[in-house]
């Protein structure tokens, strides 16, 4: 067989012609008006699109950059074991870890801090106003401190 022997499967039936009228009716398949119903449209590729949707460091409006926890309420986190090397035995607290320079007050502000168990106490600490972790706290307070 060659390719001038070949036949239709139905001879007798038209090709359709679309955006001519017909049998497709009004808009022949193209949906109604717009960009993409006029002959030659051709659309952005959407990856312009999505890098302006991408958060930016200095954004605006509700595409700007965010971290989950804002920084003002990020706590300073401190192990027993530490502040066993840093701090003389007595009474621990913001102002004691401030003078100390163990920390920093950040935008103006005391940030929050939390004392954890890692490590080994000897000393007698007094930790006021602070949050103690369980293990901390059992560990304090076999070496004699305290945990208000």
């Amino acid at each position: 067989m060659q390719t001038h022997n070949i036949t239709r499967a139905h001879p007798n039936k038209e090709a359709r012609r679309f955006g001519r009228g017909g049998k497709r009716g009004k808009n022949s398949g193209h949906g109604n008006k717009g960009q993409k119903s006029r002959a030659g449209h051709r659309i952005r590729p959407e990856i312009r699109d999505i890098i302006k949707k991408l958060p930016k460091k200095r954004g605006y409006g509700k595409n700007r950059a965010r971290s989950v926890v804002p920084d003002d309420l990020r706590s300073i986190v401190f192990n027993v074991g530490f502040l066993e090397k840093m701090l003389p035995a007595g009474e621990v607290s913001h102002a004691v870890l401030l003078e100390k320079g163990l920390m920093k007050a950040q935008k103006g502000k005391i940030p929050p801090v939390k004392i954890l168990g890692n490590g080994e106490v000897t000393k007698k600490f007094a930790f006021k106003k602070l949050v103690v972790s369980e293990k901390a706290k059992e560990k304090i307070t076999k070496a004699g401190g305290t945990v208000e």
